[in-house]
């Protein structure tokens, strides 16, 4: 053996030999039950990052069931991850000097899927180098045809079950993104603001946004509200545009905020479009989707939100119309990407009616047919889907697996049209106009958007020649692309070839769901709806929420933050087993790891530690003539005669079952800690000190056997330097990766 460990030079070998041997391809045996994992995908937007480095719990477990002979398969794929990845495209073309709307459709998507395609191969290496024993004959990605068309038909069988709906609501909506969002990926922050107390004539209400007064057709009051009895049925008075508005009566009026009397703006407002639909009331908009004023007073028309609303402070002040302002520190819907408050906007959408699928999540959950660990999680999975709401699958970014819907535009004349001509120029309008002037094909190949009416007379579920209504060939495709979520919520699915596939029939459904707590909700809550619904199964028996990596200071790892650890930098400076060891031991489930480069080192300590014991016990067969390592696999414990000899095995045995049962009950960080005290103080400190002075061929084959067996014990989370050192002991044997599990 050499005198150090070089981990750069042998991790490379060491990948190489595993994928050259097709040792992470598993082969389908009759009678046997598989392991499987489906990574959860990492997006391909970006290098992989130190959360990434997470991925070793999966893999722990997938060499661990390899090792126990088990079939087992841990399958790759990456995500398009629509709006993030537009996203960051988008800041680049920015850089350049140009926006996405510079383009039509398709050109941008072919931007954006030339730039993804270069980084999948980026984040396929980097998975490499941190040892994951991934099956890359498997390799997915979610824009591959294959799993198009699967996602595609889950929307059309969602329609014909009468699951899918297009309506107009209010929608969490970024006009700097540009699209939709829904309720979980808003993040709410503490504001400071002011709270406007506007004279409405016989009322006074109180509210944050008097921008939105123009859209206004009520004022509500509480019922139990003694106050505002005599004024339920009369007419309030919105100033400015003198307009006249009934005084109705709604619980969801809160009487202790502001004057207890609340202006109802159903096309701006979550809890002002619950009221509005439950009194039939009318809803007018006054923000557009770019975040302008419209339907408002010439003197605001066009203004952002923000300057609209110094505007009107100034007009109802100058109108007297403005009584009070008092401070006000409240809760504001922010985008998760840009950070730009979000507007809640009547915008037409496409949703999911959600219960129908829910309930039989739940029961999977209740019934143990899912096991969600740690238990804690399981509680938050149940409240949530118990007051689930309707899924907003729609979203308005290129990137992404467009609605397979067509409109016929000689049907739907009011569908507006924007797209880039020849000349290279936006042109929007109208299909009754545009055709004068316009070619259809010009118009659908320089498509950039469709703005359709929620009042559209048909549409087509299946891309058509002609109008099936109407006999008409002016028909254009959807331009909203699916949630993100809408499509990974069917990777165990459509990774594994559902309906038909082999591999379907044999590794579904799948073992384990590793992945972070923080998307319970918005990824392991829709696989389990979805593969129920599809495939009548659960689509995994435990969903484990791993732990989040964080910094000294216990802050979630950023960019922005400036505490962003590398982990390939990692790799290449200390090497791939120390990172995976210092990101598992002494975790506890679900917990936050602080990972420190102190940590690190002292794991490199260990992989050096492991290659001078081994080192050792070559220098000890050297000196000891006719030595014999015996057969590492049939060892016969019974020659253990030596008082020290005794104690290793019997202290071997107790540490095989232990590290067996705590890995069997996903305590990945009590059981590295178990096999690290043992050989590093138990094998290292004692027996070998106890085992220098010795000369006798008995103790080279204890050595030898209880070196093997902490090489097993320690491949799943250390499979670099362990399978090395395997590779170095005599005999004829198996690679380390596919050797059997130890045996107390």
């Amino acid at each position: 053996m050499e005198k150090t460990y070089n981990h750069q030079q042998t991790e490379k070998e060491i990948y190489e030999f595993w994928e050259k041997g097709g040792y992470f391809t598993p082969k389908k045996e009759k009678g046997k039950k598989p392991f499987t994992i489906i990574l959860p995908p990492p997006n391909a937007n970006a290098p992989l990052h130190m959360g990434h480095a997470m991925y070793v719990i999966e893999d722990i477990l997938c060499r661990y069931h390899r090792m126990k002979n088990e079939p087992t398969l841990f399958l790759p794929g990456t995500d398009h991850a629509g709006i993030e990845t537009q996203f960051v495209f988008e800041k680049k073309l920015k850089e350049e000097g140009k926006s996405r709307f510079d383009f039509d459709r398709q050109t941008l998507y072919q931007m954006i899927f030339e730039y993804v395609d270069k980084n999948r191969g980026i984040v396929r290496e980097q998975m490499k180098k941190l040892g994951f024993s991934l099956d890359w004959t498997r390799e997915r990605f979610t824009l591959e045809p294959q799993i198009l068309e699967t996602v595609f038909e889950t929307f059309r069988k969602l329609h014909r079950d009468g699951l899918i709906y297009r309506e107009e609501k209010i929608v969490n909506y970024c006009t700097f993104c540009g699209t939709s969002f829904s309720e979980l990926e808003v993040v709410y922050v503490e504001r400071d603001d002011y709270l406007y107390f506007l004279d409405y004539g016989p009322i006074l209400i109180a509210t944050t946004r008097p921008e939105t007064i123009f859209a206004d057709v009520a004022v509500a009051v509480n019922p139990k509200d003694k106050r505002y009895r005599q004024l339920v049925g009369k007419q309030a008075v919105v100033p400015l545009i003198n307009k006249e508005i009934p005084i109705i009566e709604d619980e969801l009026v809160q009487i202790d905020f502001g004057s207890g009397a609340l202006k109802i703006t159903p096309a701006h407002d979550t809890t002002d479009f619950e009221i509005g639909q439950r009194h039939s009331l009318p809803k007018i908009s006054c923000i557009s989707t770019e975040g302008k004023m419209i339907n408002v007073p010439e003197e605001l028309r066009g203004l952002t939100v923000a300057e609209a609303r110094t505007q009107t402070i100034k007009m109802l002040e100058q109108e007297g119309k403005l009584l009070k302002i008092e401070p006000l520190r409240h809760s504001v819907g922010t985008c998760y990407r840009c950070k730009n408050i979000i507007e809640p906007l009547l915008v037409p959408q496409w949703f999911v009616k959600i219960k129908p699928l829910a309930q039989p999540a739940i029961e999977a959950v209740k019934k143990g047919k899912v096991k969600i660990f740690p238990p804690r999680f399981k509680k938050l999975y149940l409240d949530w889907m118990k007051n689930i709401k309707d899924w907003n699958i729609s979203r308005q970014v290129v990137w992404g697996p467009r609605i397979p819907v067509w409109y016929c535009l000689d049907c739907n004349p009011y569908i507006k049209i924007n797209f880039i001509d020849k000349n290279k120029k936006l042109v929007s309008g109208y299909f009754q106009e545009l055709k004068e002037k316009y070619d259809f094909e010009e118009i659908k190949n320089g498509l950039q958007t469709l703005l359709v009416p929620v009042e559209v007379k048909n549409y087509l579920l299946d891309n058509q020649k002609n109008c099936p209504v109407c006999g008409g060939t002016h028909l254009l495709q959807e331009t909203d692309t699916f949630d993100t979520w809408f499509s990974s919520g069917q990777w165990p699915l459509t990774t594994l070839g559902y309906p038909d596939s082999d591999d379907f029939k044999y590794f579904y459904p799948t073992s384990v769901l590793d992945t972070m707590w923080d998307i319970l909700f918005f990824w392991v809550a829709r696989m389990i709806m979805l593969g129920i619904y599809l495939a009548k199964e659960v689509p995994f028996k435990v969903a484990h929420m791993h732990s989040r990596v964080v910094d000294i200071e216990h802050k979630k790892m950023s960019k922005s933050k400036g505490n962003v650890i590398d982990p390939l930098d990692v790799v290449s400076k200390y090497g791939a087993d120390a990172l995976r060891m210092a990101l598992v031991l002494g975790t506890a489930p679900a917990s936050d790891i602080v990972i420190t480069e102190e940590k690190i080192i002292s794991m490199r300590n260990f992989t050096n530690k492991i290659w001078n014991a081994s080192r050792y016990l070559f220098f000890k067969a050297e000196n000891l003539d006719n030595y014999e390592f015996g057969d590492l696999e049939k060892f016969d414990k019974k020659i253990a005669q030596n008082p020290d000899d005794r104690w290793i095995i019997s202290e071997l045995d107790q540490v095989i079952l232990k590290v067996t049962k705590q890995i069997e009950n996903y305590r990945f960080g009590q059981a590295s800690e178990t096999i690290y005290n043992f050989f590093w103080h138990k094998f290292c400190d004692i027996y070998i000190e106890k085992t220098k002075q010795r000369q006798d061929k008995e103790v080279l084959q204890v050595l030898a056997f209880v070196l093997a067996s902490c090489l097993k014990l320690l491949h799943p989370f250390m499979p670099f330097v362990t399978e090395k050192v395997w590779s170095l002991l005599p005999g004829e044997k198996k690679p380390l990766v596919i050797t059997s599990w130890p045996k107390s």
